[in-house]
């Protein structure tokens, strides 16, 4: 295998997700950090590697991808039984769902891109912090009953699969903006299990930041 590079951002959710997932299948790889704060992402020669200007982008057989579940998703099949989508067809639809639950509809509308937008039209100076709260708590609060009481140490089984994957950076991210977490029982206990496994602390942006 060719050098590996992930272009990253240290407190990216969609980042996050992918480094756990190398980590995960021991790939290794270089780190091109992306400062979305100074706009490294919109540079011309960024653009031209990914076009959206988001991050993550990984180059990773020659091949440049980008999306962070079309990248989780092609590294799996690399390493087919490697648990981050499951055998069972129907397991591996309820992986799915939980992770676009994360990635589609919670993600998009807390993201950078999105808030700063917000404030520009609004002159309330805890819109943002209000806005991440109320999206955030109504996203978990549904991802919680879906997970369900199903039985498994994680979202879906015994073992961490790309729910598991989404599911830490939003905690993550909700923690940041003082969401209330009492209510999501079921995500607390997985979120804990997984902060138990190496490749799950390596990822950690504490320990990636710049």
């Amino acid at each position: 295998m060719n050098e590996v590079v992930l272009y990253d951002y240290w407190r990216s959710s969609a980042s996050y997700r992918v480094r756990i997932a190398l980590n995960l299948l021991g790939v290794d790889y270089q780190t091109v950090s992306i400062n979305l704060l100074e706009g490294a992402h919109k540079t011309p020669d960024y653009i031209t590697l990914n076009p959206q200007g988001l991050v993550p982008t990984l180059v990773i057989d020659g091949k440049t991808l980008t999306q962070s579940l079309a990248i989780i998703e092609y590294l799996a099949e690399l390493q087919p039984g490697c648990g981050l989508l499951p055998s069972d067809i129907a397991d591996r639809q309820k992986v799915r769902a939980l992770a676009y639950a994360v990635a589609m509809d919670i993600h998009p509308i807390c993201n950078m891109h999105v808030v700063s937008h917000l404030m520009s039209m609004t002159e309330k100076p805890d819109a943002r912090e209000e806005w991440m709260k109320h999206f955030i708590s109504d996203g978990l609060r549904k991802l919680e009953a879906m997970i369900g009481k199903a039985d498994g140490a994680f979202s879906v089984g015994d073992t961490p699969t790309m729910a598991d994957l989404c599911l830490v950076p939003q905690v993550y991210n909700a923690r940041r903006w003082g969401v209330d977490m009492t209510a999501f029982k079921r995500i607390v206990d997985i979120d804990g299990r997984c902060a138990d496994l190496p490749a799950f602390q390596a990822a950690h942006p504490d320990r990636v930041k710049p």
